[in-house]
């Protein structure tokens, strides 16, 4: 049988990207408390050593999902296998496990700095809502939104520009940012996040997908369903 190549992923240094990482076969990869804190500690460390900014995160049961900024085209890929190896030496020798722990390679989608930037924090951080693990997204501990929102520092999290244009002063954007949660977001707006990242696209207008295209060469969105109409002539 012949094997189809898998598509390069789509990257470019300075632009935010939404990144995934899921335990194999949707299996569990933090078991106790311990775990997503080390995890937290390394993603602190090692994202200053590869050059990445980190934005927001949450760490589900068998899944993680970061919004970051690449200094460099290959920061996040060697943050994410200096971390990815990292925990799973940690989980095997704390565990006495082996084998794969994480589903093949992360998934990841380009967004533009916007009102899709704040649609990803918003995503990310109200993916334990959405998956019925609490009510509030106030009420879990393994998400970035507690720092986001103002109610505790953490010290090294970076605002994205997006996140500093929603107010003049700290005390202003704080309060816009937990107001933006006050609604649910789109579910036009989930899907296509979803989509977009699970497939390895872009997120943005026709005008910055338009942009990235011709900076990267490549198709950066969806392939339109169905074939080209036939002329009549």
């Amino acid at each position: 049988m012949l094997q189809v190549p898998r598509r390069a992923r789509i990257r470019h240094a300075g632009i935010a990207l939404h990144v995934i990482q899921r335990g194999n076969n949707h299996s569990a990869c933090f078991y106790a408390e311990t775990d997503y804190r080390s995890y937290l500690d390394w993603l602190r460390e090692l994202a200053g050593k590869t050059g990445c900014t980190i934005h927001a995160y949450c760490l589900m049961t068998n899944h993680v999902h970061l919004l970051l900024t690449p200094s460099h085209d290959d920061s996040a890929s060697m943050l994410m296998k200096y971390l990815g190896q990292r925990y799973v030496q940690y989980v095997n020798r704390t565990y006495k496990r082996t084998g794969t722990l994480w589903e093949g390679r992360f998934r990841s989608s380009l967004v533009q700095g916007d009102y899709y930037v704040l649609s990803c924090y918003r995503y990310i951080e109200s993916n334990p809502v959405r998956a019925a693990m609490v009510g509030n997204v106030l009420e879990y501990p393994w998400s970035s939104y507690r720092f986001n929102s103002g109610i505790e520092e953490s010290g090294w999290l970076v605002f994205h520009p997006a996140y500093l244009e929603l107010g003049e002063n700290r005390d202003a954007r704080y309060a816009a940012y937990r107001e933006l949660f006050d609604a649910g977001l789109d579910s036009d707006m989930i899907e296509k996040i979803s989509q977009r990242t699970n497939g390895g696209f872009a997120l943005g207008d026709e005008r910055f997908l338009a942009e990235i295209e011709t900076m990267l060469n490549r198709r950066v969105s969806p392939a339109r369903a169905g074939r080209p109409k036939k002329s009549s002539k």
